[in-house]
C-alpha cells in the first residue's frame, strides 16, 4: 500500500501532559507527526488535536488503536476520509530592499496574503490557506531571501455536518 497523508482529529480531556502522551505514543511506535495543532474545542473541558501523519491504511488503524489506549483520549476521527476544510497560517520574513518591494508585493497580492510588518530591510507576510498554497508561496519568495518562517500546522474540520455526524 502506498503511504498517504492522513489528517486526524483527536478529542481529549483538557489535562496537563496529554499532548506529551499523544506525541510520545507516535515517537515510540515510529509514526511521524508532520503537523500537530491543539486548542480548545466546542465543549468545555475538552481539547481538539489535529494531527497530520503519513502512512498506509494499516498504519492509520494502528495509530487509532494506540490512541484509544490513552485514558484522556475521548474520540479519534479520520478527517481525511471525508470532505474536509484544512488551513494553516504562516508568517514569512523576507529580505526586501526598497527596489524589490513591488515584486514581493505582487507575489503577496497573487496569494491573497497580507503584509503585517515592514522594516528597513525586511517584510513580514502572513498567508493562510492549505499547506500546498503556503509551500508554493515560500518557493516564490525564496529568491528574495527568506529570513524566517513560522508555521502554525494544519487545523481542519469535516465539511457540512459536525465531525460526529450531527
Amino acid at each position: 500500500m502506498k503511504p498517504m497523508k492522513h489528517t486526524i482529529a483527536v478529542i481529549v480531556n483538557d489535562q496537563p501532559g496529554v499532548l506529551q502522551r499523544v506525541s510520545g505514543l507516535f515517537g515510540r511506535r515510529g509514526f511521524n507527526i508532520d503537523s500537530i495543532t491543539v486548542g480548545a474545542s466546542e465543549e468545555e473541558g475538552l481539547s481538539r488535536m489535529v494531527i497530520v501523519t503519513t502512512g498506509d491504511e494499516h498504519t492509520l488503524e494502528q495509530i487509532e488503536k494506540q490512541l484509544y489506549k490513552i485514558i484522556d483520549v475521548i474520540k479519534v476521527i479520520d478527517l481525511s476520509s471525508q470532505p474536509m476544510v484544512s488551513r494553516e497560517l504562516a508568517l514569512i520574513k523576507v529580505k526586501a530592499e526598497p527596489r524589490e518591494r513591488p515584486e514581493i508585493l505582487g507575489v503577496v497580492e497573487t496569494f491573497r496574503a497580507t503584509v503585517v510588518d515592514i522594516g528597513p530591510g525586511t517584510i513580514i507576510v502572513q498567508v493562510v490557506g492549505e499547506s500546498q498554497k503556503i509551500e508554493a508561496m515560500v518557493e516564490l519568495l525564496k529568491p528574495y531571501g527568506i529570513r524566517e518562517i513560522s508555521r502554525t500546522g494544519v487545523t481542519a474540520m469535516v465539511r457540512g455536518q459536525t465531525t460526529d455526524g450531527k
